[in-house]
Order: C-alpha cells, then structure tokens, then sequence
C-alpha cells in the first residue's frame, strides 16, 4: 500500500469513527430528553438501591410549551409492588412524604421533581435498581396522555444538589 492510500484509509477511517461518536452523543442527548406534544421531560433518573432497599424516587423535569396546565396524575412500571406520586412537606420542623393525587404542570411554565420536593415513589421492589441501567416507566397526564421514558439509574451517591451547587461556583 503506497503513502497515498494509507493517507486515504486513515480519512476515511477518522471520518467514521467521528460519525459514530456524533451519533453516539446525539443518542445520550436523546436519552436524557424527550419530547412528546407540548411537554419535554428532561434528564429522567432514580438513584440505585443500597442492600436492604425496597422503595426508590424517581426525578424529571416537566416542561409544558402549552397555554394550559397539564397535571402528572399517575406512573406505572414493572418489577414493583405500586407506584406513587408524593411530595415532601415539613410539620412542626420534620418532613414528611406524603402522596398526591397528582402533580400540576402549569402552562408555559415547569415542574421539578426532584429530591426534597415533588417525586415517583417505587414501592415494593421485586429486584434492587442497579447503577448505570434505565428503568422504562410509562408517566400518564391528563392531556398529553400516555409517555413512555426511560429513567437512568445513577450510583447510590448520586446528589445532583451539591453538583449543581459546584457547577454555579465561580473560581
């Protein structure tokens, strides 16, 4: 093979390779955001069980483009006992998870569920959520319907909290 052809090989295989890493990015852009009608629902994810583990939260943010308010009335998944919307509330200075019949997505504005607040609560579960999986779970609204989205299962340590936190810190 002369010098030419090597050189010609070497482009070719570098622009493959950088087309399966561009592919590879817009799919782990895609994984992380869905849209579906007028809600997008950004960076679904669970934090993996520790032994002895049988309930787990599930976090998402909601965005609703519509001029009226949806509401997150009910999710469902397999391989756990019953799934459950609930919110932290705090009495006389203790918090306490409570269940919600449902979670309001105002038009043209957001929800977070997020740890602390508003979450899916996965109760019962028949096998622990092992770190670096998904978990299909199936979110119904009152408008929007029936969406299917697949939350990621971070390492038990996960806190999005102190990572957002560093993020907004400035050197």
């Amino acid at each position: 093979m002369n010098n030419m052809s090597k050189k010609l090989l070497s482009n070719v295989v570098f622009t493959i390779l950088a087309g399966i890493t561009s592919l590879t990015a817009v799919s782990v852009a895609r994984a992380t955001e869905q849209v579906v009608g007028d809600l997008k629902l950004t960076a679904p994810w669970i934090r993996a069980s520790v032994p002895g583990q049988v309930n787990g939260a599930g976090y998402v943010q909601i965005d609703n483009k519509a001029g009226q308010t949806d509401r997150l009335i009910s999710a469902t998944t397999n391989g756990v006992n019953r799934v459950e919307l609930h919110t932290i509330i705090t009495d006389n200075g203790v918090a306490k998870m409570r269940e919600v019949p449902g979670i309001d997505v105002p038009a043209n504005g957001a929800v977070k569920l997020m740890p602390g607040g508003f979450h899916i609560m996965f109760l019962g579960l028949s096998t622990p959520f092992k770190a670096d999986t998904t978990i299909p779970v199936t979110l119904k609204f009152e408008k929007a319907g029936e969406v299917k989205v697949d939350f990621e299962i971070k390492p038990a340590t996960f806190n999005p909290s102190a990572k957002s936190a560093h993020a907004s810190h400035k050197h």
